[in-house]
């Protein structure tokens, strides 16, 4: 037992001979007194980074370029009158300032006084009745039923004229 023990203190001497403390540093003794040379307070400012530009698509409206064109036939096409027009002296209607295909109509109210239809839009719900105008294309309300609300709107042919182009608003139930 007496030896093992000698021979594990032999090779622990043997192990520990090798951590010699006066090896040879120049390469890191070097490098640091390049560090040490080097400027101080010199960092190098933090790049530039430019703004996120958004980026609009703007031919989405257009006809996809992989779809044969449309062909129209000009001589079936309706023609416009000059007898059917806007007028354009009557004061404008707050509910006339929005797309047509941004309300929907979303019930009815009855009383006395006559048939009354809600639309939700443009910020809100409101109430329209017949003769009201809605949507941007001088649309004015003919007829309001239970289910639908009957709009004619006079939007120009492209000839100088001008056409009447019927629209519903249909009831929208919740889902």
């Amino acid at each position: 037992m007496k030896t093992a023990r000698l021979i594990f203190a032999g090779l622990l001497l043997a192990g520990l001979s090798g951590c010699d403390a006066g090896g040879d540093f120049s390469d890191l003794q070097a490098y640091m007194d390049e560090v040490r040379a080097r400027p101080k307070g010199a960092i190098e400012p933090l790049p530039k980074f430019q703004p996120y530009e958004a980026f609009t698509y703007s031919a989405a409206s257009l006809r996809s370029p992989f779809q044969p064109p449309v062909k129209i036939d000009l001589a079936s096409q309706k023609k416009g009158s000059k007898d059917i027009k806007p007028d354009e002296t009557r004061v404008k209607q707050f509910l006339e300032g929005f797309n047509i295909e941004t309300f929907v109509m979303v019930g009815t109210l009855s009383n006395e006084a006559g048939m009354f239809a809600l639309v939700q839009g443009a910020g809100g719900v409101h109430r329209v009745k017949v003769g009201d105008y809605l949507g941007r294309n001088h649309g004015r309300i003919v007829a309001i039923n239970e289910g639908q609300i009957d709009v004619v709107e006079i939007v120009p042919d492209g000839e100088g004229g001008w056409l009447e182009r019927p629209r519903s608003l249909t009831l929208k139930e919740r889902s």
